[in-house]
């Protein structure tokens, strides 16, 4: 009856103690999931559409769930379609989209040809431990911060299945894979890929868990590590552009400030200062552009030569009379001068 008793007792007193955490000890959320949500919002780094529609709040269990969910069909204004819908926070969303139009589209054109119109979605919010493991840590997905990718479709109907075609497919659709996941760990502070470990051998994670910072901004994991991928396919015929040196233009040689297009000397007959970027030019191309422009050429000095008078200048020019209506008169004959002399009279 005593040992009855006594168990009774401890089995109350586990009640109570497990009963007494849930009501004053419940775990909560970190306040900063929501403080990044609503921030998110603020910036309007998302637009809602028929693509993008906010949903109701998802509140555990235990910890689980977000504040503005939202139910995502596609993005890039519905250019990438979703295999299936998948509920993502506002972070995730804006910055899956970035990642598309800054890697996965300029690396789908430049190794096929053609741009990703669909990705094969294994998995968003979930409220489970990391890798599905019962009792583990909570993943990001518990959290709307986190999408599975197991493939793509391209808009010529091409598939890329990773679980084949990370190691197995042709040279330009494993080294697009390797393109996007390098690509995609400056855009997700978490990256996992084939060869991580055994729970992504068929796809790619990305996520935006905080991991802390470092003096080059938050801490990053990516795995495995990016690596440098074979050159894109060429996609025309055309040769490429020989290396030579494009033809100089005056016009850029000088800038206009320094009035150094002046064809005659300066104030007080002083020569005007030779400017750096005339001294770069080699003799040949200053004699050719003087000789155009009928000034003596010192082959021994040719940048002194841009800076002396005009040949037809060099001569002291005779002034002009001035009439007795005060109104000056050119030299030479009429002919010279006046237009109205060379019509001829009927």
């Amino acid at each position: 009856m005593t040992r009855r008793v006594f168990v009774t007792a401890v089995s109350l007193a586990l009640v109570g103690s497990v009963g007494g955490c849930g009501m004053y000890e419940r775990a909560q959320r970190p306040a900063w999931r929501t403080q990044v949500e609503n921030s998110c919002l603020a910036q309007h780094r998302i637009t809602q559409s028929e693509y993008i529609q906010a949903a109701n709040e998802i509140s555990g269990p235990g910890i689980c769930g977000m504040t503005r969910p939202f139910k995502v069909t596609a993005l890039q204004n519905g250019a990438v379609a979703f295999a299936s819908t998948v509920t993502l926070d506002c972070s995730m969303v804006a910055e899956l989209d970035q990642w598309l139009a800054d890697v996965v589209q300029p690396a789908a054109q430049a190794r096929f040809g053609a741009p990703v119109a669909q990705i094969s979605t294994m998995g968003s919010y979930s409220c489970r431990g990391m890798n599905g493991q019962m009792g583990a840590q909570l993943s990001e997905h518990a959290f709307g911060n986190a999408l599975d990718m197991g493939g793509f479709v391209l808009a010529d109907g091409r598939s890329i299945a990773i679980v084949h075609d990370w190691t197995q497919g042709d040279e330009q659709t494993q080294a697009f894979l390797r393109d996007i996941h390098g690509g995609a760990c400056d855009h997700f502070t978490t990256v996992l890929g084939p060869g991580s470990n055994v729970y992504h051998y068929n796809h790619i994670h990305v996520d935006l868990a905080m991991h802390g910072n470092t003096s080059n901004g938050p801490r990053r994991i990516c795995k495995p590590v990016p690596q440098t991928t074979a050159p894109a396919p060429r996609r025309d015929d055309l040769p490429d552009a020989p290396d030579i040196d494009e033809d100089i233009d005056m016009a850029q040689a000088l800038p206009p400030s320094t009035g150094m297009y002046a064809m005659h000397n300066g104030p007080a007959g002083r020569v005007p200062q030779q400017p750096q970027q005339l001294q770069a030019f080699n003799a040949d191309e200053i004699s050719k552009l003087l000789a155009r422009s009928g000034r003596p050429v010192d082959l021994q000095h040719p940048t002194a030569s841009a800076y002396a008078p005009p040949r037809a200048l060099a001569a002291p020019v005779r002034a002009g009379a001035m009439g007795s209506d005060s109104v000056f008169v050119p030299e030479g004959s009429p002919a010279d001068w006046d237009v109205t002399s060379k019509i001829r009279t009927r």
